[in-house]
């Protein structure tokens, strides 16, 4: 079980008082819940954000398809606490719900991550591509397979959702769904809002507890 530090403003943190953007904190909240590789395809949608994967200190594991990606994700949270995958819009967030479904039956933190459409693109609802009957088909679907999930679709509260998102993981041991509108990646809010950071070490205490009542279960 992780220790969870009391929460801070981010001001406070280890972020400092450097601007950061939607897509970079959430990057650095990934971090420190122990997640050091993520799932994934890149895709137009989430290009951007693939672009700070790859200049951030998690190591990104390419995939072939994106149900790969999602079952991936999965094994890595069973093993370390929490997994990540990030595809794009629809064709990705689609392709993947098979692994959350499994995830989710099987109590497997996994915070599936996906781009979406910029808020002004979906003006006057034009054709774009890999859209599903409206903008909010792939998000419902999602909603059936998550235990929560947010659409980070305003800035000012982008962090707060985040970190909501990311610690309904954390506790309840379920998927969580973050959706991320492509003109929100580099967007830096001009608020701050708490900032939980996890210490995702194991409590030697609390894990012999455990230890303990599986052998007397077993006797």
């Amino acid at each position: 079980m992780a220790n969870v530090k009391p929460a801070s403003t981010a001001s406070e943190t280890h972020l400092g008082s450097t601007p950061v953007s939607v897509g970079e904190y959430l990057i650095r909240r990934l971090q420190d819940y122990g997640i050091s590789d993520l799932f994934g395809i890149p895709g137009d949608y989430v290009l951007s954000l693939y672009s700070m994967l790859e200049d951030s200190e998690i190591n990104v594991v390419g995939c072939t398809r994106e149900d790969c990606a999602g079952f991936a994700a999965d094994a890595y949270a069973r093993v370390h606490g929490m997994g990540a995958v990030c595809v794009t819009y629809c064709v990705g967030g689609l392709s993947v719900c098979n692994a959350i479904a499994g995830a989710f039956a099987e109590k497997s933190p996994v915070v599936l991550i996906t781009g979406s459409p910029g808020m002004n693109e979906r003006l006057n609802n034009p054709l774009l591509h890999h859209k599903v009957r409206d903008f909010r088909t792939q998000i419902d679907v999602l909603d059936k397979l998550c235990i929560t999930g947010a659409e980070l679709s305003d800035p000012i509260n982008a962090f707060r959702e985040i970190n909501r998102v990311l610690d309904a993981a954390y506790r309840y041991k379920r998927p969580v769904y973050l959706d991320l509108p492509r003109n929100i990646v580099n967007v830096v809010p001009q608020l701050t809002h708490p900032y939980h950071q996890v210490d995702a070490t194991a409590s030697e205490e609390v894990v012999n507890e455990a230890a303990d009542e599986i052998v007397h279960a077993i006797e």
